[in-house]
């Protein structure tokens, strides 16, 4: 069942909201405030939010930020009208989607449904090995259910070698799919960095890695158990 946060402060609105989307499927989150939508989030991995950005005490934009600085997960606003500003700055900070108010339940269910199809496919492609979770799409990745924070060049990385994992990969393959931009300018010694970083994060013990292993004069791999 998938999950879905709804932050908005108007309680005839936010209800008529989750009676339009409620299904088998879906389970409806409602919250009115800032402070119920943090505690919700520290109960349930939600899939999907719906945020007001004018909330009684902050602003839905202020809530996206939080969330982006650790999840991809898809985020809706919901605005006035005649707040093109807000729309504007919602969809920089990393908004998926905005409706404006008034709106047509029927779109909001569309634009909803579009979101969670997204999320379920994202999910299908994430990867479970053993206590670790990966997921690329969502930039989400997880050991033991704790959050992870990966550089963009450290995610490169991890993804060519999980996807290729039981396999060396070489040096000089490694180079050319992580620095794209311009690998003939890019010293060897940056990919040895990238990985003492991304083992420092992985591995219980970074210097006697079990996973992420040195084949000596060849490259990397991801040791399958």
């Amino acid at each position: 069942m998938q999950q879905l946060l709804i932050l908005e402060d108007d309680i005839a609105l936010g209800k008529g909201i989750q009676l339009a989307l409620q299904n088998a499927a879906l389970q409806i989150t409602l919250c009115r405030t800032l402070a119920d939508a943090r505690k919700a989030c520290g109960e349930t991995a939600f899939d999907l939010m719906i945020l007001d950005v004018n909330l009684p005490d902050g602003s839905g934009l202020e809530f996206l930020t939080e969330i982006r600085k650790t999840s991809r997960i898809p985020m809706i606003l919901l605005t006035a009208n005649d707040m093109e500003m807000d729309i504007v700055t919602g969809l920089e900070l990393g908004a998926d989607d905005y409706i404006t108010k008034p709106f047509s339940l029927a779109v909001l269910r569309a634009r909803v449904n579009t979101q969670l199809r997204r999320t379920a496919a994202a999910a299908n492609s994430s990867i479970q090995i053993d206590d670790y979770r990966f997921d690329f799409e969502r930039m989400e990745f997880t050991k033991s259910g704790q959050q992870i924070e990966l550089s963009k060049t450290e995610q490169k990385l991890l993804r060519v070698l999980v996807n290729n994992r039981g396999n060396t990969v070489t040096r000089s393959d490694l180079v050319d799919r992580i620095w794209t931009d311009g690998a003939e300018y890019v010293d060897e010694n940056a990919l040895s960095v990238t990985m003492k970083r991304l083992r420092n994060k992985l591995e219980d013990n970074p210097s006697k890695p079990n996973y992420l292993k040195t084949v000596y004069g060849l490259g990397y791999t991801w040791e399958v158990k």
